[in-house]
């Protein structure tokens, strides 16, 4: 686990899941669940390079990332048009501001766009809850919990019909992620792997970590490169390299117009990507 900031949003996530379960027993959330239309599914671009971007009110480094005028509903829309292949919604809502009912509302506005949610997740209830607010994935973060739990995890998603993203902050961890998705037999449109650059210690970012790594030594999934990424030279370098996509959040969240910044890394990395 990477630092006191993770052990502290374990925690945190912990005591939001028992509250939740007190509210809702597991049973009955399963049972909502299960009369559920299937989500959405995560459709690839046939240029190989594609784009989560997301939806944060606010960071624990950057502060607020929102104003007076801030709308879930037209970010989400103009995200989709920019041609994003999914939406990430934070939920944690002490240091993010997030909430499940953003959620929910996101995933309305989104249409047949795909909404991940975003959080620091421990418990397979916590997959269960996102479902019922309309989300497509979860992010399952490898190391918050033991290997066996972070597995249940993703076992639940994948029984909802929901993709991962499974993210690492090193390449120990990637090789982890690699691991459980193959022990599950997990399918590969259905599980990323991402690499997260910021340093959870400091919550500074280290761009280079995704030189480190090698997208292709991935066991045939697709691998995301997570935050730090601020334009489209920057994702043109990265797809040159070979990573398939970018979750995207606070650069986006602060530009002028998200849904330029959005569809030129897209146009941008997709170009690079090309042979």
């Amino acid at each position: 686990m990477s630092g006191e900031f993770l052990e502290r949003m374990a925690e945190f996530s912990r005591r939001r899941s028992g509250k939740a379960k007190e509210r809702m027993a597991e049973d009955e959330l399963r049972r909502r669940v299960e009369r559920l239309p299937p989500p959405p599914d995560l459709a690839f671009s046939p240029d190989g390079f594609d784009l989560i971007a997301e939806i944060k009110p606010r960071s624990p480094s950057e502060g607020r990332l929102t104003g007076a005028d801030f709308s879930p509903v037209g970010l989400a829309r103009q995200y989709a048009s920019a041609g994003a292949a999914a939406l990430s919604v934070l939920t944690e809502p002490s240091r993010f501001g997030g909430s499940l009912e953003l959620l929910a509302e996101v995933a309305k506005a989104a249409g047949r766009t795909p909404v991940m949610r975003k959080d620091f997740l421990v418990d397979p209830y916590q997959v269960l809850e996102a479902r019922l607010h309309g989300a497509s994935g979860v992010l399952l973060i490898v190391g918050m919990t033991d290997d066996a739990n972070t597995e249940a995890m993703l076992g639940t998603a994948l029984a909802c019909g929901m993709f991962s993203l499974l993210e690492a902050f090193e390449n120990a961890e990637l090789e982890r992620a690699r691991e459980m998705a193959a022990r599950v037999d997990a399918p590969r449109d259905e599980v990323l792997l991402g690499l997260n650059c910021r340093d959870l210690r400091t919550l500074k970012v280290d761009r280079g970590r995704f030189e480190h790594v090698d997208p292709f030594d991935a066991g045939g999934y697709r691998m995301i490169a997570e935050s730090g990424i601020e334009d489209a030279r920057q994702a043109g370098e990265l797809a040159a390299r070979g990573w398939d996509g970018l979750l995207i959040g606070t650069a986006l969240m602060r530009a002028a117009d998200p849904r330029e910044l959005a569809a030129g890394m897209l146009a941008e990395g997709r170009r690079r990507r090309r042979p």
